[in-house]
């Protein structure tokens, strides 16, 4: 909500707390859905992780847990649609959604099978949206949901805004996402429902280190990045903190490019 006044220190910093929410992060057995569900707690929220192996869930929620945060955990494969819906509709509350499941497969066009092609389609646009019309709806249960607004979050990638070699359908499933969270937006404001998208570049994570696993693959990517490295878990989550937060109240349709200047030339 905009401020008129001119006085000066009439105005006050908006909170970048997340306290009475509750957050739900797909993808949260590892890499940037732990941080990202680790920097949620906290900063006060209640966060639900989801993903497919109990095991890592549990480690993640102790961790959590140890810090003096609120986590609880959800196995799903996110593939599995009634799984999926059936878990979020069974939450008793939800305020903000990371959709942050997902993968890749980096070969050139001609090598693409039809298997990977459906795994990505399956996991990187099909969940995401499962994902999202699901929370709409739980939601809009909330009878001041429209006061207490809601959040969520796609997690996409600068292969959203542009194109690379060898990530056809990476670029055609994160550009997908992209269209996605405009739409949403657009419809979800008169609710009180932001929608969003977080867009890094490589991100060194586990993940990352096995495609970026030579000297030459890492110099080519380096000197893509102005900033001339790769992006911390700790950029990330605080880009999702932020935009989950109240200081965020006006940002909705739009994408924030955590990417250290590759889209910008």
């Amino acid at each position: 909500m905009g401020n008129d006044t001119n006085d000066d220190g009439g105005w006050k910093l908006p909170s970048f707390r997340l306290d009475g929410r509750v957050a739900l992060v797909t993808g949260a057995s590892a890499g940037l859905g732990a941080g990202i569900a680790m920097g949620f707690a906290e900063a006060g929220a209640e966060v639900v992780i989801m993903a497919r192996t109990r095991s890592a869930l549990d480690d993640l929620v102790a961790k959590i847990t140890a810090r003096g945060g609120k986590a609880s955990a959800i196995a799903c494969d996110v593939t599995d649609t009634p799984a999926l819906r059936a878990a979020i509709a069974g939450l008793p509350r939800l305020d903000i959604l990371v959709n942050n499941a997902g993968t890749n497969f980096p070969e050139p066009i001609v090598d693409v099978s039809d298997e990977h092609l459906d795994i990505m389609l399956d996991l990187n646009v099909k969940s995401v949206y499962v994902a999202a019309q699901a929370a709409v709806r739980k939601m809009l249960e909330a009878p001041d949901r429209l006061e207490r607004g809601g959040v969520i979050i796609n997690m996409s990638s600068q292969m959203g805004h542009v194109g690379s070699p060898n990530r056809t359908t990476y670029c055609m499933t994160k550009h997908a996402v992209e269209g996605l969270t405009k739409a949403m937006a657009v419809e979800l404001a008169p609710q009180g429902i932001r929608v969003v998208s977080i867009a890094p570049t490589f991100v060194d994570t586990p993940l990352v280190q096995r495609v970026v696993n030579t000297p030459e693959k890492r110099a080519f990517i380096h000197a893509r990045i102005p900033m001339g490295h790769l992006a911390s878990i700790e950029d990330v989550m605080a880009a999702a903190v932020y935009l989950a937060s109240p200081a965020a109240s006006m940002v909705t349709g739009s994408a924030l490019l955590v990417d250290g200047g590759w889209t910008a030339p």
